[in-house]
């Protein structure tokens, strides 16, 4: 049978105005969507870029204070700066490539420089309102997924200047989205890092810095850990802060223009070159670069001319020059680092001499792993990881080429026994879900070295599985999603896994990698419908909906989900609880209480705190 002809004519030809164009591939304009249990989902990012507008217009020296409200589903912002020119406020959230910022002279060193952002936030938003005040008048637009609905005509207002935008996410782009506030926090708190001087008050809760990157730190670490006090060094479009602590890792924020580059680029990768060539320098020693850069906690940001990002979200900068005419980046960070911080070290010989204490430290810890290390590695080999405890993905996080879309969903789940990881391998998405099956309850590493993670069979192939003995730049999967049965054994396997990840490999925790699985406790159905319920709540609402006394089934363990039903909680509608480190948790602290010696207070705790432990009874009654 011969294959009917494609036609390919005029007729073939598609013209998508804006709007469409960004309904239809949000992925390049707003990174991944997600529902918000990431801080890069595109919800954030919708705030974000109206921020920029407002932090730009701080930026040349016009409103000091920006006012924020959140709710479930409504996002308003306003902030005093000039005000969108009257009579260009349609055309600059409805046009693309329209805007101040082509300006130079207006906007030399801004985040957002294409145009683009607002427009991507007017169109994936089911309301979106625009307010600029003005030299005592005002003009309004009102517009529905991008189309317009209301063009006010300018009007007389004795208002403040500045500009005030609405907009509710369009729940169909986003599903099932929800603001998780220690995510909006630290966004506000970057903003206040980045722009000393600045106040944002959001939902009634105000964030300001006077020291910038050094207040970041001071924020971000716990003093007692530190090995000497944060050195805090500024110049001409450069800022740095920086310490050791004791930890494993290393531990960056780094910034362009105000944006918040979470996944690097050119400056951080200059910034991690230039501290160990300066290092070296000073001591005069050619001390391993692992060895200087171990336990480092970083800050770096820097102002450039029309920054180049790898993609509209600005994770990751690409600029290998501060400007058209300016040196390369490599050069500009390595020249500022090698005459301030040599500087400093010279001035301070108490933290030079503490710097030096720390650096021969973990040389001393580098060697006495590194019989054990090759040891490890050769069990891991041998014990055919990739077929044994691993089910692996198509896809990887760290692929070089390939999908970007695609690789940020990629996850892991780690699961105890063979009838919970059977069930999960049975229904996974074989191209981005893994499985890595524990044999047992891991061992309680609080408390221990480093040797640990190799000495353990299971912590050792679960490093090569994720592949970050060498650090995460490597991570094969952008999530780690701890999938326990939800009892109180399950639950100290999860807080075992935890003690690990939160011991040895913290980045992972505040780069947000780590998630807890959510999977239903009922399942509640009847002939014509069934509901599976995460809670005794939603069970009691599912019985009065369903009526006429339903059947009511008690999931103890994730063995006991089929395959089938499995394949329903971990595809789209996938419940993800992200493992998010407080502000103030102190990392010795919190593992001592956990999983140290106050058995007693720990196993109250975990009834406690555990849901399912409250539910149990009333759950077996049915």
């Amino acid at each position: 049978m011969e294959e009917a002809e494609v036609l390919y004519d005029e007729d073939s030809i598609k013209s998508l105005d804006w709007k469409e164009h960004i309904r239809m591939r949000p992925g390049m304009y707003i990174g991944k969507l997600g529902d918000g249990s990431a801080p890069d989902d595109g919800i954030y990012v919708l705030v974000k870029e109206i921020l920029d507008n407002s932090i730009d217009e701080h930026m040349m020296g016009y409103g000091k204070t920006i006012e924020i409200r959140v709710t479930d589903h409504r996002v308003k912002v306003r902030d005093y700066g000039r005000g969108i020119p009257l009579g260009k406020v349609v055309d600059c959230v409805s046009k693309i490539n329209t805007g101040g910022k082509y300006d130079s002279g207006a906007f030399q060193k801004s985040v957002g420089l294409n145009g683009v952002g607002t427009k991507a936030v007017n169109a994936l938003c089911n309301h979106f309102k625009v307010q600029s005040f003005r030299d005592g008048e005002t003009k309004i637009a009102e517009f529905e997924q991008g189309e317009i609905k209301v063009d006010s005509k300018i009007q007389k207002l004795d208002n403040r200047n500045g500009t005030e935008i609405i907009f509710e996410p369009d729940g169909s782009v986003f599903k099932n989205y929800h603001f998780i506030p220690e995510y909006l926090e630290n966004l506000m708190w970057n903003y206040a890092f980045l722009n000393a001087g600045l106040t944002i008050n959001l939902n009634g809760k105000k964030f300001h810095s006077e020291n910038g990157l050094k207040d970041l730190l001071e924020r971000k670490t716990d003093a007692e850990s530190l090995r000497y006090p944060i050195i805090h060094l500024k110049g001409e479009d450069i800022e740095v802060a920086l310490t050791h602590a004791n930890q494993y890792g290393e531990e960056y924020y780094s910034f362009v223009n105000g944006q918040n580059t979470t996944h690097g680029g050119t400056h951080l990768a200059a910034f991690r070159e230039a501290i160990v060539k300066t290092v070296r320098e000073f001591y005069g020693k050619n001390f391993d670069s692992a060895d200087i850069r171990a336990a480092i906690v970083g800050a770096l940001a820097v102002r450039v001319q029309e920054p180049v990002f790898e993609s509209q979200t600005k994770t990751k900068l690409g600029s290998q020059n501060v400007g058209p005419d300016g040196p390369t980046m490599r050069t500009f960070v390595n020249d500022f680092l090698k005459k301030e911080l040599d500087n400093y070290l010279h001035r301070n010989s108490s933290a030079a001499d503490a710097l030096l204490k720390r650096i021969q430290q973990s040389e001393r810890e580098r060697k006495e792993i590194a019989g054990i290390k090759k040891l490890a590695n050769e069990r891991a080999k041998k014990a055919n990881l990739h077929n044994k405890k691993l089910r692996d993905c198509r896809i990887h996080f760290n692929d070089k080429k390939g999908d970007d879309d695609k690789k940020e969903n990629t996850m892991v789940f780690i699961t105890e026994g063979d009838s919970a990881s059977g069930s999960i391998t049975k229904s996974r998405d074989v191209k981005t879900q893994a499985v890595f099956s524990l044999r047992g309850k891991p061992f309680n590493c609080f408390g221990h070295t480093k040797k640990v993670v190799y000495e353990n069979e299971e912590f050792n192939l679960l490093q090569h599985a994720l592949n970050i003995e060498d650090g995460i730049e490597g991570l094969r999967y952008r999530k780690i999603v701890i999938a326990t049965d939800a009892d109180v054994d399950g639950m100290h396997i999860r807080l075992l896994l935890l003690t690990y990840f939160l011991q040895f490999f913290p980045e992972l925790i505040r780069n947000n990698h780590v998630f807890i699985l959510e999977t239903p406790l009922f399942r509640v159905r009847n002939k014509k419908e069934t509901i599976y319920c995460y809670s005794e709540s939603e069970k009691q609402a599912a019985v009065e909906k369903l009526g006429s006394k339903p059947e009511i089934t008690r999931f103890k363990g994730l063995g006991e989900i089929s395959p089938n039903e499995f394949g329903g909680f971990i595809g789209d509608d996938i419940k993800l609880e992200p493992v998010i480190l407080q502000k103030d948790t102190k990392i010795n602290d919190l593992l001592g209480f956990y999983m140290g010696k106050n058995t007693p207070d720990r196993q109250q705790f975990i009834i406690d705190k555990l849901k399912v432990e409250k539910d149990l009874v009333e759950g077996e009654e049915v």
